[in-house]
């Protein structure tokens, strides 16, 4: 797949899928704006004011965002930025981390989620992470692991071809269900991981760079993936691949140094950038 720069003039605001070469002009404004006006019956997150601290380090600084229900929502931003942290802490991954602590308020649906039960949380809100990490079992004892967890007992089989199919597995592996998932190719383990996730139903997927170690005809897999999930579940993924954002999100939130420096549409944000740093950032001149 052609490398292709998607920041385009003002005139080309509805963009395609596939991102026009960069544009050398600055940006008009020098102040973001504010954040795109959503209804609140459609919100799933509302994050205010959140901080995260490793230690006395603090790594997020006030971020406010909201996140609509049954759409990609992409998170862009160098290496160390805050975004793979901010995902984090939507289903509190962060208390792994000895000596994080976090500030401010994660609403899920109206509930502060640091009020949750962490597993009643972590079922509602999946995660699939950078490098995919299957169980050593079965294709099958991989996918029905959370429903057995969940005490799921009658339809197993049932469900795990539902949730293979979910994530476009299915007619692979459906020979093979019982061979170690450690016997799949990068791509087919990092869909497996993906196949886990949904097969208790979450509300929410949280995908961290999923594709960075993929190529691009299993990266193009999982972004159709993205598109079929939509109307069931709520995504936001990390990625450092600005085509990437600019094809398989509908909204694009750009960090830089733990600051929320710009939430827009994510035709608005890739076509017309509203803060100088945001340009500069997807059209490669720093990060």
């Amino acid at each position: 797949m052609a490398s292709v720069s998607p920041v385009r003039n003002a005139e080309t605001e509805n963009m395609n899928r596939q991102p026009d070469n960069a544009r050398d002009a600055a940006p008009s404004l020098a102040k973001p704006p504010e954040a795109p006006a959503v209804a609140s019956s459609s919100l799933r997150f509302k994050v205010s004011k959140l901080k995260v601290f490793y230690g006395s380090k603090e790594v997020l600084h006030g971020i406010d965002l909201e996140i609509s229900s049954n759409v990609v929502t992409a998170l862009i931003g160098p290496s160390g930025c805050g975004k793979s942290t901010f995902l984090r802490s939507l289903n509190r991954m962060n208390e792994t981390v000895r000596h994080a602590r976090l500030e401010g308020q994660i609403l899920l649906d109206g509930d502060n989620v640091l009020n949750m039960d962490v597993v009643r949380l972590r079922r509602r809100v999946g995660m699939v992470f950078q490098r995919p990490n299957p169980f050593p079992k079965s294709i099958f004892d991989n996918v029905a692991y959370g429903l057995r967890i969940n005490g799921c007992k009658e339809k197993m089989s049932d469900a795990v071809e539902h949730s293979l199919r979910r994530a476009a597995l299915w007619e692979e592996v459906k020979d093979q269900l019982h061979k170690s998932a450690y016997a799949l190719s990068g791509g087919q383990q990092q869909r497996l991981c993906i196949a886990r996730a949904l097969a208790v139903d979450p509300e929410v997927l949280l995908l961290d760079e999923p594709c960075s170690a993929l190529d691009p005809v299993t990266t193009a897999k999982i972004e159709e993936l993205l598109f079929q999930l939509k109307p069931t579940c709520t995504i936001v993924i990390v990625t450092h691949n600005m085509q990437q954002a600019a094809r398989a999100s509908d909204f694009t939130a750009f960090l830089l140094e733990g600051n929320l420096i710009e939430f827009q549409k994510t035709p608005k944000l890739f076509t017309t950038p509203s803060d100088p740093r945001t340009e500069a950032y997807i059209t490669g001149r720093f990060g």
